[in-house]
């Protein structure tokens, strides 16, 4: 069976391969969400740990189309599960399938967007600290100084060496998205605020206000596969009820990324 991905803003399958953002000459985010997938219609079981979930597994291989514009072969696996209580795990597996013995390079990145009440009493947690590259300057590099970040002008930020868990707060829901992650070392924020929201044809004027884009990814040391060889990467996304201020997280969330 194939998938055929809807057209939503920014893509279907919210995955972006072989490259992050437009570096190259292949379209922005590459290929992969825009393409047919096919469905494993005998996937492998989940595993132990993990068996209450539903799931799906969905694959992209090389395609003559393709290879005009990126030539290798490859497989790429995307297990979607849904566990009991709303939680979603996204796990990729990337395989290099090429039959003359060449290596191949890519950028990765889940191309998550989430709905927030106001982005203006939105603040993201974990990130702070931390260097950037600053898409606004030219990839230029920073340091994070506040305490958490907040939006009040376009964000467009890639953050490296992050850690395996993130906090998105909705102060008006009393809610926080936690994203866990394994295998992505960076993360990516990006809200396009109010005049580049009015140049995107597939965005709304006003409908900055209600996303914020934060992605885990692979972008500043790109990865390489030789022939045979696997990455694997997994962003699982949760929400629990919050305060305003960080460490007062339900316990129910502190979900293990071991499993």
């Amino acid at each position: 069976a194939l998938f055929q991905p809807p057209k939503p803003i920014r893509g279907g399958i919210p995955i972006c391969f072989p490259q992050f953002g437009n570096l190259d000459s292949l379209e922005q985010h590459g290929f992969a969400r825009n393409r047919l997938w096919s469905v494993d219609p005998d996937p492998p079981p989940c595993s132990s740990h993990t068996n209450s979930r539903a799931f799906i597994d969905l694959i992209l291989r090389h395609s003559e189309e393709e290879a005009k514009i990126w030539s290798h072969r490859y497989e790429l696996r995307l297990r979607v599960a849904l566990g009991p209580a709303g939680d979603l795990m996204l796990t990729s597996r990337i395989r290099n399938t090429n039959t003359d013995g060449k290596s191949f390079t890519f950028t990765f990145a889940y191309h998550t967007y989430f709905f927030v009440t106001d982005i203006s009493e939105v603040r993201v947690e974990g990130l702070e600290t931390l260097d950037y590259l600053d898409n606004l300057q030219n990839r230029e590099r920073f340091t994070e100084q506040g305490d958490a970040i907040t939006f009040e002008s376009e964000v467009d930020k890639i953050y490296l060496s992050t850690p395996t868990k993130i906090a998105i707060l909705d102060h008006e829901r009393k809610r926080t998205f936690e994203l866990r992650k394994d295998g992505l070392p960076d993360a990516v924020v990006w809200n396009p605020w109010d005049k580049k929201a009015k140049a995107m044809a597939d965005f709304g004027d006003e409908e900055y206000k209600h996303m914020l884009c934060v992605e885990a990814a692979c972008v500043e040391k790109p990865i390489t596969l030789k022939p045979g060889e696997e990455w694997k990467g997994r962003q699982e996304i949760s929400i629990v009820p919050s305060s305003y201020c960080s460490g007062q997280l339900d316990p129910r969330g502190q979900l293990d990324l071991r499993r």
